[in-house]
């Protein structure tokens, strides 16, 4: 008399499924790894078509209609304020190029009187009283307007948030005194910039007076650095937006 088979074929039979189950949920896994991998690249990818366009002439950006060769250049360096200090001079030339320049003003007056900084915020413009004001008041020149002007050009293509803050020297006895005349210096850069059409929501303005100097204020030439403004756009993103 034949053995009877047994159904189900043993344990094997019974957990066959697993099996299946298993590599469906590893390929699933395997998926969403490489999801999550080509979002992180979406930034690098971007940069490297807006490189490869840049020779276009006019661009597209984002509300702001279309834009230059010159105004896309200047945009990749700034959002890129780990580069800025090496190449200062072309952020300069991008700016203030020769067409753009005052004609009461010096290219070498300029270079002296401008500086650009990186911070942990993103990138500063610093300009010292002498490209902006008189000595010891807060209305713009004429100049200053026109190299403003310039600078409210990145405002079009970057939705960066600014901060302007206003700086003196030290010097005791001034009427204003030192901190009210950082503060309307810094509003007169501000009221400029809104009346250029800028949105206000972007801006955020103080003065330090003596404060934080950026050179030696017992001689003449550090505190004629010392009084100065500085423009500082706000490109490094935040760490929990990415």
């Amino acid at each position: 008399m034949g053995r009877k088979k047994k159904k189900g074929g043993g344990p094997v039979g019974e957990g066959g499924w697993l099996v299946t189950f298993s590599d469906l949920t590893t390929l699933l896994l395997t998926f969403f790894v490489l999801l999550l991998t080509m979002s992180s690249m979406d930034r690098s990818v971007l940069t490297k078509v807006t490189l490869f366009t840049q020779d276009l002439g006019q661009m597209e950006a984002k509300g702001a209609g279309k834009i230059t060769t010159r105004q896309r250049l200047l945009q990749e360096l700034l959002e890129r304020p780990w580069e800025v200090m090496e190449k200062v001079e072309r952020i300069k030339d991008l700016l203030f190029p020769e067409d753009v320049l005052p004609p009461e003003l010096s290219r070498s007056t300029l270079d002296e009187n401008l500086v650009v900084l990186q911070r942990p915020e993103g990138v500063a413009l610093v300009l010292t009283e002498k490209l902006l004001f008189p000595p010891g008041g807060y209305v713009l020149s004429k100049p200053a307007k026109e190299l403003l002007g310039a600078v409210a050009m990145i405002f079009s293509v970057t939705e960066a948030d600014v901060s302007i803050s206003g700086y003196t020297d030290s010097t005791p006895g001034q009427e204003p005194d030192n901190l009210t005349l950082s503060g309307l210096r810094a509003m007169s850069v501000l009221e400029y910039f809104l009346s250029l059409g800028v949105p206000d929501r972007r801006f955020s303005v103080a003065g330090y007076g003596p404060f934080w100097p950026i050179a030696d204020n017992d001689t003449p030439e550090g505190q004629a650095k010392n009084r100065r403004v500085e423009i500082l756009l706000r490109t490094t993103p935040w760490l929990a937006g990415y």
